[in-house]
């Protein structure tokens, strides 16, 4: 049987599904990528049996088979062949694939489908769906603050709530927490709180756009996000997350008003001369500005000030991480901000009206 494909078209393809390969895995077939045909489209699958990712691809000319062939080699193949260059396929019954392009030509050996783990299928009842706009700015706003320790193992995802007529998304690595809620564009029967793995949060987040809508469905212990033309299926942590409504602070009242990009740039420049061992910057609040500075011993001093608005009291010195802060501001996407800042020892906090909250717990202050 023979296929042919645009080169552009299948390395496109290759891009979606290529990280979820694995070569570490006990199991080669797992460093496999498994390749599909209709008369009109291939499908790409891949997968390391915590995360498979599937690409359909539309072709004119095709056949039906299927085999499984060495994935890194299969995209190191395609990518190398011309710009531009058609790309005909055949797959043989002695589990090969010969491909040829222009004047090249490639003969790789394979396993059979039957080798390949099959993903799981899933309800369509137990599902909901989301415009890609909003999925991805909920993921933005969020999971920068997804756990990297793999000793706190539940906080190294995205907590998902469904319920009712909100979807939320939640993250936290025990010094901050970012919790996004949005409306669901349809009220939904589904109830469900999982907490889906930072590498599935990263491979949605590649492939959601700012059109088209992003399904969701869910079964006991995985999820699967499906788009036009691919979809992720993913096992879901298990474990309790923290409850983070406890951890949100009530609005407060004393809270300093700034101009966002300014708030970024300053904290972008005063991190230049933190270390590891010296992470905390410190700000000063006064009624009409706010100071960020750092001295670091061995190596300098840097003070930036910026124009603000403070409705408090008496003055504030607070120190924070400001790579927690440059996370927060890059992504929140607002002219102004307002910094819910109480007492030098108390959280920080940051809201977008009632949809997004950002929790920053301070940093001591070394002289």
């Amino acid at each position: 049987m023979e296929i042919v494909i645009q080169k552009e078209m299948l390395a496109n393809g290759i891009q979606i599904v290529q990280n979820a390969v694995t070569q570490k895995s006990s199991l080669p077939i797992l460093a496999n990528v498994l390749l599909e045909a209709t008369p009109t489209e291939i499908k790409l699958t891949a997968t390391d049996l915590d995360i498979g990712i599937c690409a359909m691809i539309p072709i004119e000319a095709g056949e039906k088979g299927a085999i499984t062939i060495p994935a890194k080699k299969f995209f190191d193949i395609i990518r190398a062949l011309p710009d531009g260059s058609e790309i005909k396929m055949t797959i043989k019954k002695s589990n090969s694939i010969v491909i040829r392009a222009e004047k090249a030509q490639f003969k790789i050996i394979g396993l059979p489908k039957e080798d390949f783990p099959a993903l799981p299928l899933f309800e369509d009842k137990d599902s909901i769906t989301l415009p890609q706009n909003m999925f991805k700015e909920m993921i933005n706003l969020t999971d920068f603050a997804i756990s990297r320790d793999d000793a706190r193992h539940v906080l190294t995802g995205a907590l998902m709530v469904v319920r009712g007529e909100h979807v939320t998304l939640v993250t936290t690595d025990g010094r901050r927490m970012a919790m996004s809620k949005k409306p669901l564009p349809q009220k939904t029967l589904v109830s469900r709180e999982v907490i889906v793995p930072i590498k599935t949060i990263q491979e949605v987040k590649r492939l959601l756009g700012e059109s088209g809508e992003v399904r969701i469905q869910f079964s006991d212990n995985q999820v699967m996000f499906s788009f036009a033309s691919s979809f992720v299926v993913s096992r879901l942590l298990e474990g309790e997350f923290p409850d983070y409504c406890k951890v949100i602070p009530e609005r407060s009242k004393q809270s300093i008003s700034l101009a966002t990009e300014d708030f970024l740039s300053a904290a972008r420049r005063i991190s230049i001369l933190t270390d590891q061992d010296s992470q905390a910057v410190k700000i000063n609040i006064q009624k009409s500005k706010m100071t960020i500075s750092k001295n670091t011993p061995y190596l300098g001093e840097a003070k930036e000030e910026v124009s603000a608005s403070f409705n408090g009291d008496k003055e504030i010195d607070i120190g924070f991480n400001p790579k927690y802060l440059i996370d927060v501001l890059r992504n929140i996407n607002e002219e102004n901000v307002e910094f819910e800042v109480n007492d030098f020892n108390k959280p920080g906090v940051i809201r977008k009206g009632d949809e997004y909250v950002y929790v920053l717990l301070p940093m001591q202050i070394i002289a």
